[in-house]
């Protein structure tokens, strides 16, 4: 990394410049890809007839795991950093035991558990709420689209 005072060539990790002691500048070069389409219905293309008419499915939209898909075929499914439940979402902005998604028959609800950071439905912060088809749900910094079976 250079430094912008005096041109001095320091490691990455540097914050301050070790010639001059100028701050060194953090250029974010981040970039975020989803892995899904978002111009499809509900915002993800699936193959429903893969998977029951009564089931429901949890896509990763954004997080360390975008992609990765969760079949909901418990009673309960747990979601948390805790790394026995259902649904494991490893981040420090996710509680250990941070929500359950509980399904009733052909419906689905999802629960917050006592979280620190909240469990939030179409950025709407919740309790308790039943899931619809194309829910976007996040926790901490996952965000996941809920996908049921009977939609067309």
């Amino acid at each position: 990394m250079v430094c912008g005072e005096c041109g001095h060539q320091n490691v990455l990790t540097a914050n301050f410049c070790s010639s001059c002691g100028a701050p060194m500048e953090r250029v974010d070069i981040t970039t975020e890809t989803l892995a899904v389409s978002l111009d499809a219905p509900a915002g993800i293309d699936i193959d429903r007839s893969s998977f029951g008419v009564h089931e429901g499915l949890f896509v990763v939209l954004q997080g360390a795991k975008a992609g990765a898909r969760y079949a909901l075929d418990d009673d309960v499914v747990t979601m948390g950093r805790h790394p026995k439940g259902s649904i494991f979402l490893d981040d420090i902005t996710v509680s250990r035991r941070h929500a359950e998604v509980r399904r009733d028959g052909a419906r689905y609800w999802v629960r917050d558990v006592g979280s620190l950071n909240g469990t939030y439905v179409n950025r709407e912060r919740v309790d308790d709420r039943e899931l619809s088809d194309g829910d976007e749900l996040q926790i901490g910094k996952f965000k996941l689209v809920f996908v049921h079976g009977t939609s067309t």
